[in-house]
């Protein structure tokens, strides 16, 4: 009977929040056609030609059993540090370099193929959901602070917090069977770890079986249904904001997160950032460059990554419709962006004065100062082909070290 009565009070107070968000929208037409022009025109300039490449060729690759071929030779590397199968690294770099929701589609695609587990999955989402170097470098560091230097710390305390949180996550049911239960399948000091990327690399095409042509369509047909999707939240989550603000909801908020404010010592000018960031990411970043220039650098720097890492309501929905599709579950990632945005906060307020980050951001270490000379021309396809090369190198590097540990496990079995 108590369930019933739960149920009945979610329902009425569900129906009460649309209708009376309906009502609004039909009270301030104007602001809610002016919100949907504005996210339809960052989901079609920014978001629509960003991740509908990623999206197809990662379908491509899964099919040609790239990923499956990935997934063997960084198996030595991925699960003792993540807990996770070597197909992770994949998952990983994919997210890191087109930002989410990218995360949450490979890793639904990879549970569909029985890939990973569903604890695997849940895992591997938690900290590999994060926003793209092309977002922290021009939209934030470049277009709102106007400092690409700042994209450089940005991108650092972001991915570094990120792979902490994956750190944390390796030990998230760490018990359950379903992590451990697909290492039985064969001998693995059978054969050398490249035959065996090979080998599994081949039977995945073999699997799959589509002739290129099908392939192709298909890989373009489910992109675009999730890029479709992924626009339809941006939209929605555009036009809720825009309605809060104008019935006067974010300001009440606003004013009562002053309270909370003042004894953490932070600027009560960053409030409506943080409201802001809370439903959506860009606009919150935005909010924080324009927070006045009474408010320190460091603690604008460190809202923003917390915003990021936080990632917004927006990214929430939309990862959280990918993962119906499967049985992993939403909540450890909530808590995870509960845990990444914490970290990227403490970590920004870390690494503010090692990097001799100033207020007007006149000295800068001397590593950054070369990397940023190299993007001193702001350019966003010249600094995604950087961060591209970046990647590649990275993918070479734990290519490497999982070989070198192979054969140095390898070796001490052998003895």
């Amino acid at each position: 009977m108590k369930i019933i009565k739960s149920s009945h009070f979610i329902t009425v107070i569900a129906g009460l929040l649309t209708t009376s968000l309906a009502i609004a929208i039909i009270t301030y037409p104007d602001a809610a056609f002016q919100a949907s022009l504005q996210g339809l025109k960052i989901w079609w300039e920014i978001i629509f030609p960003a991740l509908l490449p990623f999206f197809i060729f990662s379908e491509i690759l899964l099919a040609f059993g790239v990923v499956h071929f990935m997934g063997e030779l960084l198996e030595p590397l991925m699960k003792p540090l993540f807990n996770v199968p070597g197909v992770g690294a994949f998952v990983l770099a994919m997210g890191f370099a087109s930002g989410y929701p990218m995360g949450a589609k490979l890793t639904t695609r990879l549970r569909e193929q029985k890939m990973v587990s569903r604890v695997e999955g849940e895992r591997l989402v938690a900290f590999t959901s994060t926003s793209d170097p092309l977002f922290l470098f021009g939209a934030i560091a470049v277009g709102f602070f106007h400092q690409v230097e700042l994209g450089i710390f940005l991108a650092i305390v972001h991915y570094t917090s990120s792979l902490i949180v994956g750190l944390l996550m390796r030990f998230y049911e760490k018990n359950n069977p379903e992590s451990s239960s697909r290492r039985s399948r064969l001998n693995r000091n059978e054969d050398h770890i490249i035959i065996r990327a090979f080998r599994a690399m081949h039977r995945a095409r073999i699997a799959d079986g589509r002739k290129f042509g099908k392939l192709l369509g298909d890989a373009v047909m489910s992109s675009i249904q999730t890029i479709l999707m992924i626009g339809g939240f941006i939209i929605v989550f555009s036009v809720v904001l825009s309605i809060l603000t104008q019935i006067g909801v974010t300001g009440l908020i606003i004013s009562m997160l002053h309270f909370i404010l003042t004894p953490l010592g932070i600027s009560k000018d960053l409030a409506q950032s943080i409201i802001y960031g809370f439903f959506e990411v860009t606009l919150g970043a935005k909010t924080v460059s324009e927070s006045g220039i009474y408010t320190p650098l460091i603690e604008k720097l460190a809202i923003v990554s917390s915003i990021s890492a936080w990632s917004g309501i927006s990214v929430h929905g939309q990862i959280a419709a990918i993962l119906q599709k499967t049985d992993i579950r939403y909540k450890p990632f909530f808590i995870a962006r509960i845990f990444h945005s914490i970290i990227a906060f403490v970590l920004s307020l870390v690494l503010y004065r090692p990097f001799h980050i100033s207020e007007t951001m006149n000295a800068i270490p001397t590593f950054v100062y070369q990397f940023s000379q190299e993007l001193s021309t702001f350019n966003p396809l010249s600094i995604f082909q950087n961060i591209g090369y970046y990647f590649l190198w990275i993918f070479v590097v734990l290519i490497s070290l999982s070989l070198a540990i192979h054969l140095l496990k390898r070796k001490k079995h052998l003895q």
